[in-house]
């Protein structure tokens, strides 16, 4: 049996820079693993099979896991089966990359239970067919992210930030955020190359300077609590806060732990979707024996 961590991600920036011929937008991020987490259990089995808590109707044949689990014994030529069993805490529908986490989390996993010994790279490359986040998710950390989602470059992880995440509305659709971004007539743009910079020496006040989401407008004006959200961590002292991805959370760095702690202490008596977590240097990885209490 193998228990996994499947941690989800924020967007520290991201950037549009156009459309490619298939229609798919051109990106340009800057991504970085957190603690909080899913939990993946994989045990061997004769079929393949999921049970999912924590979300309703999350283990469908849909399924990000199983897509992940399908395609991963189709590139190995296995017969193998698994029971997956999935604990959901990463909030769903708010650019925190769960579902594609647990994707990922299941090729890492299965490709140990399995003893397929395929490299990470290859993982990636089969992830990168079940969702754009799934790529980098695999390889966790902190990286400059490009094309689709494929194109992860891994950079030196800083000590961890503390944070604070809100989920202050309902799920949004990645789809739709992205289809009211292309009817925006203009926004504005971050610097990644100088956020990537400030970012690696964990220069806050100097990263928000150039840092941005540009589908963050989209989300608010679907959304008007994303923006409430984040006026929310800035009058509790968050050095940088931003929607991550397509939303519709939002996050909060702080300075330091204690901060980070009293920020929480506040904000969860307004919102129920609160949680205090950090950054972390790793993506996938072993679960303590009490993860999924």
């Amino acid at each position: 049996m193998l228990r996994l961590l499947a941690r989800g991600k924020i967007n520290w920036s991201l950037d549009i820079l156009g459309l490619r011929g298939d229609g798919y937008h051109r990106m340009d991020m800057l991504m970085e693993s957190v603690e909080l987490a899913d939990v993946l259990t994989l045990e061997p089995d004769d079929d393949l099979r999921l049970t999912a808590t924590g979300c309703e109707g999350f283990a469908g044949e849909d399924n990000l896991v199983l897509r992940a689990a399908r395609a991963l014994k189709e590139t190995a030529g296995c017969a193998c089966g698994a029971a997956l069993t999935l604990v959901k805490r990463i909030p769903v529908g708010a650019g925190m990359g769960g579902g594609s986490a647990d994707a990922a989390a299941a090729l890492v996993g299965l490709n140990r239970l399995w003893g397929l010994r395929l490299p990470k790279a290859q993982l990636e490359e089969i992830g990168a067919r079940i969702g754009a986040d799934v790529p980098f998710l695999v390889r966790g950390g902190l990286a400059r992210v490009g094309g689709i989602g494929e194109a992860v470059r891994s950079l030196p992880s800083p000590p961890p930030v503390p944070l604070v995440v809100l989920q202050p509305c309902g799920a949004l659709s990645t789809r739709e955020v992205f289809a009211a971004y292309d009817t925006l007539p203009s926004v504005r743009h971050p610097d990644t190359d100088r956020a990537q910079e400030a970012l690696l020496g964990r220069d806050l006040l100097v990263f928000g300077l150039h840092a941005g989401n540009v589908l963050a407008q989209a989300g608010e004006e679907k959304r008007p609590q994303i923006a409430e959200g984040v006026a929310a961590l800035d009058a509790c002292g968050a050095r940088f806060a931003m929607m991550t991805g397509s939303g519709s959370a939002v996050f909060g760095a702080f300075a330091n732990q204690s901060d980070a702690e009293e920020a929480y202490r506040i904000l969860r008596r307004r919102w129920r979707k609160c949680w205090l977590t950090r950054t972390a240097a790793e993506g996938i990885v072993d679960a303590p024996a009490d993860s999924v209490r």
